[in-house]
C-alpha cells in the first residue's frame, strides 16, 4: 500500500489494511540564523493555508496568536481540491495575489519540477522565488515560535516555553499518533480490524486526555501551548465530520464533559474559534473524500450554538497567555465569515 497524506492529492484516501500517512515532507527550515539558505525575513515569505484542514489552521493560530501577521503573509486556499492541487479558487481570478498563481501545485513545481508526492497545506512559499520553502506542518509552528521571535507582537505567549519543551513534545506525539492522525487511521481504515485497532486507541487516549484535563486547565503547565494548538484542530472537527463521516461515533465531543469544556474554553480564547471555519472544514471532508461520501452531500448538522455555552474552565485557574495579553482581533482581510462560524445568540 502507497503512502498518502490526507490533505494531499492523491485522490484515492481507502485502500487495504491500515492507513500510512506519508510523512516524508520537505523539511527545510526558516531560521534566524539562514542555516539552510532561508533566513527569518519580514516580508519574504507566504504562508499559504487553508481553513478547512486542521494542520494548516494550527499555523493560522500560532501566526495570530505571536502577530506575524506583518512579517508573513496569508494566501488561503478554497476547501476542496481536485487530484492535481489545492487552488487558489476563494480569490478574484483565482489566482492568488502575490504569487500570481492558481494552483499550490504550481509552487511545488518552482522548488522540485514535477514534484511526486501530495500536494500539501500548509506550505511556507519564499515570494521572490514563488518556490515553497517547507511543507513540514510539524516544524512550521515551532519554528514561528523559536526562530520568528524578533517578530512576535509586545505581549506573544510563549507557546513552547524551554522549562517545559520536553513535556510539551511528548504530549503532542502521543496526541498526534492517537487522536490528530487516529481520526484519520479510523476514516481511512480499509479493514474492519484497521478501523477497530484505531477506534479503540483513538478513545482510549481521548479517555487518557479527559483524567489529565480533570483537573487542569491546559495539556502542559497552566498556559496554553504548542500542545494546546495540536489537540484544539482535531477536536473542533469532531463533531461536525469525524464523528459521523470517520465513524469515530462511541461519543460525541459533545458529550464528553471534560474535553468539551476544554474545547470551548480555547475556542472563546482569541485565534482559536475565530480561525475556525465550520463551512470549509465540511465542505473539505465529505466533497473531497468521494471513497467515502460518494454523493458529496455535505450534512446541514450539527447545531453550533452550544459552543457559546459556559464552560467554566477558569475556575481551574491558569494564564490563557502566562505572562503575555491576548491578540488583536483578526484582520479584515482575514476574518472568517460570519455565516461559517458559530452563533452568538
Amino acid at each position: 500500500m502507497s503512502d498518502r497524506d490526507d490533505e494531499g492529492t492523491a485522490g484515492t484516501y481507502v485502500e487495504a489494511g491500515e492507513f500510512k500517512r506519508d510523512t516524508n515532507y520537505i523539511t527545510t527550515r526558516i531560521t534566524a540564523d539562514g542555516r539552510d539558505g532561508y533566513p527569518v525575513e519580514a516580508g519574504r515569505y507566504r504562508l499559504i493555508a487553508a481553513r478547512a484542514c486542521p494542520w494548516a489552521n494550527r499555523t493560522l493560530i500560532v501566526r495570530r496568536l505571536l502577530g506575524l501577521e506583518d512579517a508573513i503573509s496569508l494566501g488561503l486556499c478554497g476547501p476542496t481540491h481536485d487530484q492535481r492541487s489545492w487552488t487558489f479558487d476563494l480569490d478574484p481570478g483565482g489566482v492568488d495575489p502575490v504569487l500570481g498563481y492558481e494552483r499550490l501545485q504550481q509552487a511545488y513545481f518552482a522548488r522540485v519540477p514535477d514534484y511526486p508526492r501530495g500536494i500539501t497545506v500548509p506550505a511556507i512559499v519564499d515570494v521572490p522565488t514563488k518556490a515553497v520553502v517547507t511543507n513540514d506542518y510539524r516544524q512550521i509552528t515551532i519554528d514561528f515560535e523559536t526562530e520568528w521571535t524578533a517578530y512576535h507582537r509586545d505581549g506573544a505567549p510563549d507557546l513552547y516555553p524551554d522549562d517545559h519543551r520536553d513535556e510539551i513534545d511528548e504530549v503532542s506525539e502521543l496526541i498526534f499518533k492517537d487522536v490528530n492522525n487516529g481520526v484519520y487511521r479510523c476514516g481511512f481504515a480499509g479493514s474492519q480490524q484497521a478501523y477497530e485497532d484505531a477506534y479503540d486507541r483513538l478513545f482510549s487516549r481521548l479517555d487518557w486526555l479527559t483524567e489529565r484535563l480533570r483537573g487542569q486547565r491546559y495539556l502542559v503547565g497552566d498556559t496554553i501551548t504548542e500542545a494546546d494548538v495540536r489537540l484544539f484542530t482535531t477536536l473542533a472537527r469532531f463533531d461536525p465530520v469525524y464523528h459521523g463521516h470517520f465513524k469515530c461515533n462511541r461519543h460525541k465531543l459533545s458529550e464528553l464533559d471534560v474535553l468539551w469544556a476544554y474545547a470551548r474554553d480555547l475556542f472563546s480564547t482569541p485565534g482559536f474559534g475565530d480561525t475556525t471555519d465550520f463551512v470549509q472544514i465540511k465542505q473539505h471532508y465529505y466533497i473531497v473524500h468521494t471513497d467515502i461520501n460518494p454523493t458529496k452531500i455535505v450534512p446541514a448538522g450539527p447545531d453550533l450554538a452550544n459552543w457559546r455555552e459556559p464552560h467554566h474552565r477558569e475556575q481551574l485557574g491558569g494564564r490563557p497567555f502566562g505572562d503575555g495579553t491576548p491578540p488583536a482581533p483578526p484582520r479584515p482581510g482575514e476574518l472568517v465569515p460570519v455565516e461559517a462560524g458559530v452563533p452568538t445568540a
